[in-house]
This record gives structure tokens, C-alpha cells and sequence, in this order.
């Protein structure tokens, strides 16, 4: 059997569930050290949303992200487009890039988004939330596949919460 970089990655796997390796951001380690799970609080810096969204016009959002000690971790970028729009919110789907120290994650999506006018307000915004299927990586993130939760908890502030298989 020849021990090519897979093979050597399923053995230190297998050695490091062996011994009960447990460490990392928010959850159990792997073997390549990387968390199974994190959470990443979002500041809004950038975005293009329309008051009034329309089907096939894209917008887009910008966060700065920062980890459980508040030390910044990187950045989530999303590009968003509403296929249907109606009183109870629109159909969006959107693609979703999280660019962090030791590599990326891309996500992808098609969620319900309450209208603008109900979570954009200052006061008491409309707080909700949408899933993200990870669709792989780079760095680190290599391969990567999960799920990213994004809870937009105000207008400018949202948490996201990464769970890799």
C-alpha cells in the first residue's frame, strides 16, 4: 500500500480519534486541527441592499468577522438574488464567501427573506435566519462540506454559526 497524503490523513485521523483528541474553536478537533464547529460574530461594513427588492436584481453584503474573543477572523461576502418578491418577503437565492486566516469557505443558498422595510429598521429590527450548504474551500477549508446558520440579529449585526462534517 503506498501512503500518499489521503491515506496519511485517514491514519492521523484514526490515531487522533484513538487517543480522544478533543480541542478547538466551539467543538471537537480534527485531525488536521481544524474545529468542527465555530461561531463567528458579524459586523455589517458594506452593502447595496435596495429598499425595494426586485427579481433577477442583485445585491450584495459585506461583514467584518470577529471570533468568541473578539479578535477579527476574517470576512463574509455575499451576493444575493431575489427570483420572487411578494408582501410575505422574497425568494433569494445567493452564494456566500467566507474568507478566513487559514483559508476560505463558499456556501451556497436559497432561503425566505422577510421585505427590507421589516429588518432594516434601527429600532426593534425583525430578527431572522437562513442556512448556507458549504460547497467547499480552499486552505485549510479544502473539500470542506457542512452547513453555515447566519442569524441577522439587527441590521448591522448578524452570527454565523459553521458546522463541518
Amino acid at each position: 500500500m503506498t501512503i500518499d497524503r489521503r491515506n496519511a490523513l485517514r491514519l492521523t485521523s484514526l490515531a487522533a480519534a484513538g487517543v480522544g483528541i478533543t480541542t478547538g474553536l466551539g467543538g471537537a478537533a480534527r485531525a488536521d486541527g481544524l474545529a468542527r464547529q465555530l461561531t463567528l460574530k458579524g459586523k455589517r461594513t458594506a452593502a447595496d441592499l435596495p429598499e425595494v427588492l426586485v427579481p433577477g436584481t442583485p445585491y450584495f453584503v459585506h461583514y467584518e468577522l470577529r471570533d468568541a474573543d473578539g479578535n477579527l477572523a476574517g470576512t463574509e461576502s455575499a451576493q444575493c438574488t431575489p427570483v420572487t418578491v411578494g408582501l410575505d418577503g422574497a425568494l433569494i437565492v445567493a452564494s456566500l464567501v467566507l474568507l478566513l486566516g487559514n483559508g476560505m469557505i463558499t456556501a451556497s443558498t436559497a432561503f425566505r427573506r422577510p421585505l427590507p422595510s421589516l429588518t432594516e429598521v434601527v429600532i426593534n429590527p425583525r430578527q431572522w435566519s437562513h442556512l448556507f450548504a458549504v460547497t467547499g474551500g480552499t486552505g485549510d477549508y479544502d473539500g470542506a462540506t457542512g452547513s453555515i446558520t447566519i442569524d441577522h440579529l439587527s441590521q448591522e449585526d448578524d452570527v454565523l454559526t459553521v458546522t463541518l462534517d
